[in-house]
């Protein structure tokens, strides 16, 4: 999962995207309203981190601009306003949840989950195909009965593909999940993660195969690799 943190404290941010990624959620950052519409519509994101008091005004612009374009995307207002008629405020003009600093990171993550299970962004908390099984809050993979040791990217792919399965993925789209904007790709560093995921996946015995399509991307598909 990859999210767009929206936030102009840059140790806060940094911090906050550190304790993210210890638990499978990556992010990009941002501390401005106007880079923040780029870049949504540069990148796909599974929901925003948005604090309200921005530099280039109030964060709940974004939130009104997006549900204006009918976008859907779960919006988590994380925020030091604590009144009350702010928390209406939020809430009234589209974002999904309202959190109050300081916040326990924890907490954080699961109100996260929460809002893209209600949207239907997560078909619950956990994805089945073939004899895999992810759990998308601890992040774990199980093929039968076995757990995967994986990586952080591998996981974000895993858990991509799991969503997707029988439907190719674009480099572009698994790239902006596994390196978002902020982070230099190399030319065959998407390949080398399938290569690495594939071969895990055949270890362990899975019943369903990663293919790459060559020019287009990756699809999971049924059927034990030849």
């Amino acid at each position: 999962m990859r999210v767009l943190m929206v936030e102009d404290d840059l140790p806060l941010a940094q911090a906050l995207g550190e304790a993210l990624k210890r638990r499978g959620i990556l992010s990009d950052l941002t501390g401005r309203i106007d880079d923040a519409r780029q870049m949504i519509e540069t990148a796909h994101y599974a929901a925003i981190l948005l604090d309200l008091g921005l530099p280039d005004g109030d964060g709940l612009s974004l939130v009104r601009w997006l549900r204006g374009k009918n976008n859907p995307i779960p919006v988590i207002a994380v925020t030091a306003r604590s009144a009350q008629e702010a928390k209406i405020a939020g809430l009234n003009a589209g974002a999904d949840d309202y959190v109050v600093k300081p916040f326990d990171v924890d907490e954080l993550a699961a109100r996260l989950n929460a809002v893209m299970r209600r949207q239907g962004t997560l078909a619950g908390a956990e994805l089945r195909f073939g004899n895999l099984r992810f759990d998308t809050v601890s992040g774990d993979l199980v093929v039968g009965d076995a757990p995967v040791v994986l990586t952080a990217r591998e996981r974000q792919f895993a858990a991509l593909l799991l969503r997707r399965f029988g439907q190719v993925v674009s480099k572009q789209l698994a790239e902006d999940q596994l390196y978002g904007l902020s982070e230099p790709v190399g030319s065959n560093a998407l390949e080398v993660q399938a290569y690495r995921l594939r071969r895990k996946l055949e270890a362990a015995g899975a019943t369903v195969r990663i293919e790459t399509i060559r020019g287009v991307g990756y699809i999971l598909r049924e059927g034990a690799a030849a």
